[in-house]
């Protein structure tokens, strides 16, 4: 009987993916239609597939066709795709002689991460001001007051990635400058959403775990590094090159879940060992990376689903209008001023200055993660939640038009504009190959 109830349980879950990849080609195919990243199509059928099965099924219904245990393989099934598309990513972002400054990564990570701070500070004032009961909750305050303030500042590195792969802007200054800023606010918000969590807890302990945790994945990711070095790998590779992939891959998840496990979240532990990869003339890899990256990117969708599962359901009629919109516009101010003027302080043009802020405004995918474990530990309710679900929907579906808006402007613009594209020749090739 085991082995049947195994079985049919595989089944199940099997039939629901398929579903949801179903809808997630659905999303797709509207967002085209829309003139929009396909990404944001995914998201969208996603987050609000369960909520509106619930309602048009019932609950008894619904938990027939989504079982807890069909759930919890499906929450699963998502982590490990979300840790193996990002760790391609991360590898893409190692470059040789185009690699960015530091300096200019560091200072449009500080202009993208230190004004959204101040800016969910002033949307919690607004929350106690307004005495918004719904949104506020009853968790301690200043772990909800740090968490809406690390709400406010996340990137999305996956959904930047894809709007960038999709406009053909992977290999430009600023699609180059804006990802690698986006990595390193999402660990220092992870960060900061632990001590969050903490304060929640009325204990330090877990910001101290996710410390160790990240110090751990380092060090594993430099272990992944040295083997991949060595002869013995790259002969592996050249002789069973899938076998050598399924194992990078399985290393991969590894790691995600160890850091994860003690307290850090896996994205972070796949986009170090996406950076720990080697990429140079004597590194065999990419071929390998790329499928993994694949991989992850086809069960994403699954993410999506069990979010809107797990956070929307039974929101929607308790968050205000006041609230949302106050949370969309401080959200993009802080984001768009912070990112331009880091991108600025850090010694680009204002052309790309203008299309770093853009990006940095892209929220999506992370975003929700960190909602996630804010509404786990009690410290986000779920009209909050919401507010925050379409501030990050709205931001993201506003990277294209915004890029398009920029792209136009400075191909009818003689002169400077031109003159400052010429220096980046990349991004003129992006721009170029973003309108065909």
């Amino acid at each position: 009987m085991e082995v049947i109830d195994i079985l049919t349980r595989t089944a199940h879950v099997l039939a629901v993916l398929a579903a949801i990849l179903l809808l997630a080609w659905a999303g797709r195919a509207a967002a085209r239609l829309l003139r929009q990243p396909e990404v944001i199509g995914e998201i969208t059928t996603g987050l609000l597939a369960g909520p509106a099965a619930l309602y048009l099924m019932g609950p008894a219904s619904f938990d027939a066709v989504l079982p807890v245990p069909v759930l919890d393989a499906l929450r699963l099934i998502s982590k490990a795709a979300l840790a193996l598309f990002l760790v391609g990513l991360a590898h893409k972002l190692q470059t040789g002689p185009g690699k960015q400054p530091r300096r200019t990564t560091a200072w449009v990570a500080a202009g993208s991460l230190v004004p959204p701070l101040v800016s969910g500070l002033l949307l919690a004032a607004l929350i106690v001001v307004t005495d918004d009961a719904a949104a506020r909750g009853d968790a301690p305050f200043a772990a909800f007051v740090l968490m809406i303030a690390v709400s406010m500042s996340i990137t999305a590195v996956p959904v930047m990635a894809r709007i960038l792969t999709d406009r053909g802007m992977s290999e430009s200054s600023a699609g180059r400058v804006a990802l690698g800023a986006a990595i390193t606010v999402d660990a220092v918000g992870w960060l900061l959403c632990m001590l969050a969590i903490s304060l929640g807890e009325g204990s330090l302990a877990g910001f101290l775990r996710s410390t160790l945790a990240l110090a751990v994945g380092a060090a594993c990711a430099l272990a992944i590094r040295f083997a991949l070095r060595t002869p013995l790998a790259r002969r592996a590779y050249g002789r069973t090159p899938r076998t050598v992939a399924v194992v990078l891959a399985v290393a991969t998840l590894a790691v995600a879940i160890a850091m994860e496990k003690m307290g850090m979240t896996a994205i972070v532990g796949a986009a170090l060992v996406g950076f720990a990869i080697p990429r140079d003339e004597h590194a065999p890899w990419a071929p390998a990376v790329d499928g993994i990256a694949r991989s992850g990117r086809l069960l994403v969708p699954a993410f999506f689903v069990v979010t809107g599962i797990t956070v929307l359901n039974g929101s929607f009629s308790q968050a205000s209008w006041l609230l949302i919109a106050a949370t969309f516009l401080l959200a993009c101010a802080g984001k768009g001023v912070g990112g331009y003027l880091g991108a600025r302080l850090g010694g680009r043009p204002p052309a790309d200055a203008r299309r770093v802020a853009v990006l940095m405004n892209t929220r999506g995918l992370t975003e929700l993660i960190v909602l996630q474990a804010g509404f786990s530990a009690g410290i986000l309710t779920g009209p909050m939640v919401l507010a925050l679900v379409v501030m990050a929907l709205a931001t993201t579906a506003l990277t294209g038009p915004l890029l398009g808006l920029l792209d136009h402007r400075e191909r009818r613009v003689p002169g400077p504009a031109v003159q400052a594209g010429s220096a980046e020749p990349e991004l003129v090739l992006a721009m170029e190959g973003s309108t065909r």
